[in-house]
This record gives structure tokens, sequence and C-alpha cells, in this order.
């Protein structure tokens, strides 16, 4: 059953670091959940044996199934094609969400954390972390403009798209709203090429990063409208 499952992998998750080795784990379900989530969280991105992988999996699938999951179809559009939704977007099923990450791109390492990266690479499981951190070795780290796609894993959706969004420090000024413009085009270019038939934002910059929310909105909506007004008219485009 999901204890079981939850005691197993908080076990394993300790018996890995030798600094952990011994500590008990707590009865109550709420805290080994937040025990168990904070050693995935704190976890260096590793390779791990298939046992631990498929209880983990089976573990997370069944925590998304108990607490449910948003589908697209079950929306209403605010305007065309565009639908505005809040929510928890690690319960969006759909072609790909995006997650807001940090320069390294390889999650927030703060236990339990509330930020999106945290979520997301929690509830997709430590594979993803793995992905990230192998994507990072090939290139360094991840500067405000591009996006990368990776699998989803245990999540309802397709794919992750990885962005780094400007990090405010003072006031807004051009460069930034550039910057957060790019990342929204970048994600957008990305689910184009991988031909994803919806992409969910989440709200880029504006937590950790300190962007000011309604500007960020604005940058983020009259961006996607361009870029799919774009989209749509190279689509139809005939040769001469």
């Amino acid at each position: 059953n999901q204890a079981e499952k939850r005691v197993f992998l908080i076990k394993r998750l300790l018996d890995e670091d030798r600094r952990y080795r011994g500590m008990e784990v707590p009865a109550d379900s709420y805290e080994q959940k937040r025990m168990l989530r904070s050693l995935m969280n704190i976890r260096r991105p590793q390779v791990i044996d298939a046992k631990f992988l498929t209880v983990q999996d089976e573990y997370l699938r069944q925590e998304l199934e108990d607490t449910g999951i948003t589908r697209l179809a079950d929306l209403e559009p605010v305007c065309g094609d565009f639908y505005l939704w809040q929510g928890d977007i690690t319960r969006l099923e759909c072609g790909a969400i995006v997650n807001a990450a940090n320069s390294g791109m390889t999650g927030c390492y703060v236990p339990c954390h509330a930020c999106i990266d945290n979520c997301i690479h929690t509830f997709a499981g430590i594979q993803l972390r793995l992905d990230c951190a192998q994507l990072m070795e090939r290139q360094g780290h991840e500067e405000p403009l591009g996006a990368k796609i990776t699998k989803a894993y245990n999540l309802p959706c397709d794919y992750v798209l990885h962005t780094v969004g400007p990090i405010i420090e003072g006031r807004v000024i051009p460069e930034d709203e550039r910057l957060l413009a790019s990342c929204y085009r970048s994600c957008l270019e990305l689910a184009d090429q991988y031909e994803l038939k919806n992409i969910a934002f989440c709200c880029i910059s504006t937590g950790e990063f300190h962007f000011p929310n309604d500007r960020a909105a604005q940058i983020a909506v009259q961006t996607v409208k361009e870029s799919v007004s774009y989209t749509h008219l190279r689509a139809h485009e005939t040769p001469e």
C-alpha cells in the first residue's frame, strides 16, 4: 500500500547517504510525506536501482490519482484557444507544462520549498533531476532566453519545458522585459518543434525572481498572442 511504499522509499534514501543512516522514520503520514519530499529535494542527481524507481513511480502515480488530474477538456477557454486556470500545474494533463527553472537547471534543493521548480521535480520523480543534470553537463549553465525539454515522468503532462526568467533587483528595465518575452517565445518555438498541441505556462519570474505580476502577465499574453499568430500565418503560407 501507499504507506509501505513511502516507508520503503524513505529508508532507501536514508541508507543512500551515510549522514542520514539510522535516522528514524516518523509514524505520522504527513511527516513521512515531508521527509520523503525533503530527501528527494536534497538528493544530488545520480543513478539509482530499478526497484527504487519502480516503487517510486507506483507511489507518485497513485498519489496523483488520489489527488485528481485536471484535463484540458474540462476547462473553458477565455478567448479562442487561450485558457486561464489557477491550480496545481503538476496535476494538469496537457502536452507540456513550463517550469520556471533556475540557472543550474537541476531543480530546487531547498527541502519542501513551495516554488514551482521544487514541486515539478518532486512529483515527476528523481529521474527528472538526472535528465536535467545530463543536459547541463553538455552545456554549463542556462541563461535567460532559451528553453530545454525533458520527459515528464510521473506528471500527467507529456513533457516539461524548462526556462530561466530574469531576476529583478530593483526596478524593471527594458532588457528584463525583453528577456522575459524571450522565455515565452523560446518555449513556444520548442513546443512547435515537438508538434505539441497545447502548452501550460506558469507565471515566469514572478515568484522568487520578483518580476511584478501585472507587467509579467501583460508580457506573457502579448508574446504568446504574437507568437501564435506568426505560427498560424507561417502554416498557411503557400509557395510562390
